[in-house]
Parts: structure tokens; C-alpha cells; sequence
């Protein structure tokens, strides 16, 4: 459940950046494009204080956190991914 979560987390954080992107920089792809290239880093250093955690705080071993790792960044910075390919072909 906790992985859920923290994965739902992604995606509020895509959604404050693109709402960011679109409160500040207007109309059009650019500003929405600026916001998911600043969500991708954004979100990398999120799930990994989620991956410090796990190892840290409840104890899994780096080798038993890794794969919860990389589904959790991968999920969100895929559909992120996504609507920047979308957005650059409009």
C-alpha cells in the first residue's frame, strides 16, 4: 500500500509542476515541456529518499529496495515521458 501511495505522490508532484509550468509561463507546449523537465529530476530525488528510507528506517536491504525503487520513479516519469513526446509532436 505504501508503494501506491508514494507512486500517487509522483503523480501530485507532475500535476503541481505542470499547473506551475501553465500558471507561469502561458499558453502553449513550452511551458508544459519546462515543467515535466523540471518534474523528471524532481521525482528521482523523491523516490530516492523513499529508497533511503526503506533501507534507513525499515530495514530492507539496497538489493530488496532497488526494484521498489525503479517502479516507483519509473511509473509517473513514464506517463510524464509520454505527454512530453504528445506535447512536442503538437
Amino acid at each position: 500500500m505504501h508503494t501506491v501511495l508514494v507512486i500517487l505522490g509522483g503523480f501530485a508532484l507532475l500535476a503541481v509542476c505542470l499547473l506551475v509550468g501553465r500558471g507561469l509561463g502561458g499558453p502553449g507546449a513550452a511551458p508544459l515541456i519546462l515543467a515535466i523537465q523540471a518534474f523528471l529530476p524532481l521525482w528521482l530525488l523523491g523516490a530516492g529518499i523513499n529508497l533511503y528510507i526503506g533501507v534507513a528506517r525499515a530495514g530492507y536491504t539496497v538489493a530488496e529496495e532497488l526494484p521498489i525503487f525503479l517502479g516507483v520513479y519509473a511509473v509517473p516519469a513514464a506517463v510524464a515521458a509520454l505527454l512530453w513526446w504528445r506535447l512536442a509532436k503538437s
